[in-house]
Parts: C-alpha cells; structure tokens; sequence
C-alpha cells in the first residue's frame, strides 16, 4: 500500500478505490483473488507467483495484494489494503471463500474416496497409455494444429495450458504449456456445470428422480414457478431472472464471491420469461441444481460421497476435487479441478453413450438428452453442454458437443469421429481460435 500510494500520489489512490467500490466492490476483487490464490497453491501446488501472473492477471484482479500461510492452509487478499477476504483450504473440499463469521473450528465433512486399482492403461486405468499408430491419422498435420494451439517462445497471445485428443480410446496428441504437465490439476470453471448434470442422468437410470417433475423448491409450491420442472432447470430455461455478469457485481458475482449458501440464490428469484422457452444462461441455476441433489440424500455425508463414488472415481477421474461453499455444498457452476487426462475420461464417458468400460453409468439417451438444442437457443445449448448444432463454429462437425468453462476450458466430444479433444488454457473465444484448432484436428483424420 505504502508503495502504490508513494507511485500514484494519496489523492490518485483514494479516487481509484472510491471509484473501483462504486463500479465493482472491492469485496469481490479480493474474493476472488483469495480464492484464486487458495486453490491453486493447495489444490495444484502452484507458486504464488505463478497464480498472481496466469490465473489473477484478469481485469481489475491483479490489484489485489495476496498471502499465503502454509501451516495454517488458508490464503488472504486485499485492495490497497482494504477488503481483506480469506479463502480455506480443507482437503478433500478444496478452497471455500469464508466470511468474517465463519467458524473455521466447526468439524466437518469430506467425501470418501475410493481411487481405482488395475494394471490397465488410461483411459480405464491409470496406468500409461500403450502406444497406437493408426494408418488414417495424417500425424504431420495432426501436430501442427496442436502446437498452432500454443504460444510460441515470449509470446502470451493463446496462453493455452493442455491439449490432449484421444482417438478410439487412444491418445494421439498430448502437449503441455510452461509449468504444466499431466499431472497438472486445472480449474474447469463451468465445465463443472456438466458434471451437476451428469448426476442427474445417474439418478435418473437408478430410478431415484424424475427430471420431468417439478423441482422440488418448496418457496415456489404457491406461485406460477410451482411449473418449473428439473428439466427446465437443466436446460435453462426455467425463466427465472438471473444476471451472468462478471465484469461487475452482479446476480452471478455476488453468488461466488459474496453468498454463505450458493444454492439458494437463484430461489428468490422472479419469473421473468416463460418456462420452457426463455433461455438464459445461469450459474445460480447449476447451483440450485446442486441443492436439489443434496435433497436426494437423507445426510450430507451421503451427499458428499456420491458425486465421486457414482461418477468421478466410479471413472477413474481420481485427481478431481470438486470444491464445496460455507454452507458444505458443492460448487455445481463452477469449482472443480482435474489433470487435462481426467477431464478427458469425462469427455470418453459421453462419447461412449455412458458405458465405462462394460459398465453403464448412465442411460444411452442421457446423451441424446443433454445434445439436444434447448428452446431458444439457436442451437447452441442442451442440457448443461453446449452443442455445436448452431454452427458456431462453422469449420467443425455440427454433432460435436462440449463442456465449456471461462478462459476457454473445453472438452468436445465428436461421436462421428470417435473422438475426444480436451483444451485448457486462458484465452477463450473469440481470442482463441476454437474453430481453426478444432477444425485442424478433425482434418487430420483421414476419410
């Protein structure tokens, strides 16, 4: 602080934070900095150095000043010296931005994990892959769009982290950026929001829930949102207001940054459109969704051991942790971290219509269901995927379907193709080339 104010001048530095308070709180600034900063040293083990220059250096966020404590395991950030926000870390919770009250002496729960023990090769183990030539892979070309997908040397135009692509259960391509490799966990960001689904479609196969009955949300029992059903909320389309704004505050910055329970915030909210055909992108909506799977359960801990017994270990997605608010409820927007090989397991598990190596985790019509153009979205949305049915990007198959999160996460999924590409990084689209990575490494397959 004494430094900035030394640079800038007293005055200068109390207009800026007068005028960052106003435009955007400071509250969020180093929230999201503290949790940034939190996960990515405990979860990743990452340098603070290394977040504060790739993972922080986003809009007004590097303004943030951060710490890390080892022994006690928590991170803190603040703005010129205001606004200090805490982020915990709890292992097998991950990070949880905390409020002044929090009780960081409460016990509490954490998912049991049971990793898978073969001697197969990934995908169905975790073993290293066998080496596969296959005869209609032009490689030449198939390495060029790869490595077109990555800065070249002093260069911070793509800043792609990972690519991986995998074909016929086969890894043909793998490259890595600077300071990461496969071992490497990466935040998915809204990627998790296909994972919130995902145990839906598991629920949905064992006969436990009815996507097509009304959510069971009990503030809505006595009003017109009584209508909405678990499939509306999937697709959403439910008409609730809701605003995805993060360049300020916002219904979707206040939920992250700001809100004990994440799973209520889009509760109180009005209908604002007509359900079924008002589609508006929600992460409170995911959230909400994730509530709804915690009703599912006669205990938390239940709840907390099915999201990775029923899918994430079940597949042998065993790096993921998917992170948990105050309240102890998973982050179903946004919070969940994997190795690039791991969210690829995801990706191989739809393009195999749910069967995991002779084992059906879901219905094969979940992945029809979740690929389908919901109303009002020209194509470009289904069920918590996005869908390339639209052609938004016009050079690559139109039944490629995928997992997309901020800063350009993405698994596609190209069931024409038998093939599976996973990209993370921090530049999406359009400053990122979607569709000439794409486009490139579909090419490389010969016809």
């Amino acid at each position: 602080m004494k430094k900035i104010v030394k640079i800038l001048g007293l005055p200068v530095v109390l207009l800026l934070v007068y005028y960052l308070y106003i435009n955007y709180p400071l509250d969020i600034i180093s929230g999201f900095s503290a949790k940034s900063i939190a996960s990515g040293h405990f979860i990743d083990q990452r340098s603070l150095e290394m977040i504060e220059n790739g993972d922080n250096d986003v809009s007004i966020i590097f303004l943030a000043t951060n710490k890390i404590d080892g022994n006690g395991k928590f991170a803190t950030a603040s703005v010129f010296g205001f606004k200090e926000r805490k982020a915990i870390y709890r292992e097998g919770l991950g990070a949880t931005l905390i409020n002044d009250d929090f009780d960081v002496s409460k016990p509490y729960e954490v998912p049991k994990r049971t990793k898978v023990k073969n001697n197969l090769p990934f995908p169905y183990g975790n073993n290293e892959p066998k080496d596969t030539v296959f005869a209609n892979i032009d490689y030449a070309k198939l390495e060029k769009a790869v490595a077109n997908a990555f800065d070249k040397k002093d260069e911070q135009n793509k800043r792609t982290r990972s690519v991986i692509v995998i074909y016929k259960d086969k890894i043909i391509a793998e490259q890595y950026g600077p300071g990461f490799d496969k071992n490497s966990k990466i935040l998915g960001w809204s990627m998790t929001k296909s994972i919130t689904a995902t145990m839906f479609g598991i629920l949905q196969k064992q006969g436990k829930i009815d996507i097509y009955k009304p959510a069971p949300i009990a503030e809505w029992a006595n009003d017109e949102r009584a209508k909405i059903t678990i499939n509306d909320l999937l697709h959403m389309n439910s008409g609730l207001e809701w605003e995805e704004d993060y360049g300020k505050l916002s219904d979707a910055t206040k939920m992250l940054f700001l809100s004990e329970d994440m799973t209520k915030s889009q509760i109180d909210k009005p209908l604002v459109g007509k359900t079924n055909a008002t589609w508006n992108y929600s992460s409170g909506t995911s959230n909400l969704l994730s509530g709804i799977l915690r009703k599912q359960f006669k205990t938390h801990q239940e709840y907390l051991d099915y999201w990775y017994s029923a899918l994430i270990d079940k597949i042998g997605m065993n790096s993921m942790v998917v992170e948990t608010d105050m309240a102890g409820n998973y982050v179903g927007s946004s919070y969940s971290w994997a190795t690039t090989r791991d969210w690829a397991k995801f990706g191989l598990l739809y393009l195999h219509k749910g069967n995991w190596n002779g084992e059906q985790i879901f219905n094969e019509n979940w992945t029809k269901y979740v690929a389908t153009p919901t109303n009002g979205s020209i194509g470009d949305y289904g069920a918590h995927f996005w869908l390339n049915a639209g052609e938004k990007f016009p050079d690559v198959p139109r039944d490629m379907f995928y997992c997309s999160g901020y800063q350009g996460q993405m698994v596609a999924i190209f069931p024409s193709h038998d093939l599976v590409i996973v990209r993370m990084g921090l530049k999406e689209d359009p400053d990122f080339d979607f569709n000439g990575m794409l486009s490139g490494i579909v090419g490389s397959l010969k016809k």
